[in-house]
């Protein structure tokens, strides 16, 4: 059955997608995954920050950018304060350390929000995939390739897959916004 196989293989994919968009929204904790969408002129294109420097956590509430080349210091530092990220970084001439400060309830309820937009895009992503694949099985039914009731079937398995997905987003999505909401 390679249509159920493809469902799930997109499924996965869409929450997959979905963890990488969270891992970019802040919680009170320092995290790597802040400076994602960071990008830096160097070298005469953008480039993503974890190309031309390694980004570590010291300790919660402290990142620290060690560019691979220190020529790009300064620019680094520039590609941080524009990101827009509300982060105020501080150049000793070696690396670079971004403080993170505490999140306050409104900024919170933000974040708790686009979470919510962002889960809503993933389940959005999940029952789009449903359908396409909901599709394909009534087009084979229809070239004779498949029987009714196999196609009652693997819609059936389709539809508890897709409740499977959807489920697992409401998990990530409440787990988020526990991290996002503890102080």
């Amino acid at each position: 059955m390679p249509t159920m196989e493809t469902a799930k293989q997109r499924m996965e994919e869409a929450l997959e997608a979905m963890r990488r968009e969270f891992a970019t929204v802040r919680t009170g904790k320092a995290t790597p995954a802040l400076l994602d969408t960071v990008r830096v002129d160097a070298y005469g294109s953008k480039l993503p920050i974890n190309q031309v420097a390694t980004v570590h956590t010291p300790d919660p509430s402290l990142l620290v950018v060690q560019p691979f080349d220190k020529t790009i210091l300064a620019d680094i530092e520039k590609a941080i304060m524009t990101a827009d990220l509300g982060l105020n970084p501080s150049n000793d001439g070696n690396v670079i350390r971004i403080p993170i400060p505490a999140l306050n309830e409104e900024r919170r309820r933000e974040y708790v929000k686009l979470l919510h937009k962002m889960a809503e895009e993933g389940r959005i992503s999940i029952r789009h995939t449903r359908r396409v694949m909901r599709d394909e099985l009534q087009r084979r039914v229809k070239e004779h390739e498949l029987g009714e009731d196999d196609a009652h079937r693997q819609e059936e398995q389709l539809e508890k897959l897709t409740h499977e997905y959807v489920d697992r987003i409401d998990e990530l999505v409440k787990q988020k916004e526990a991290e996002v909401m503890a102080i």
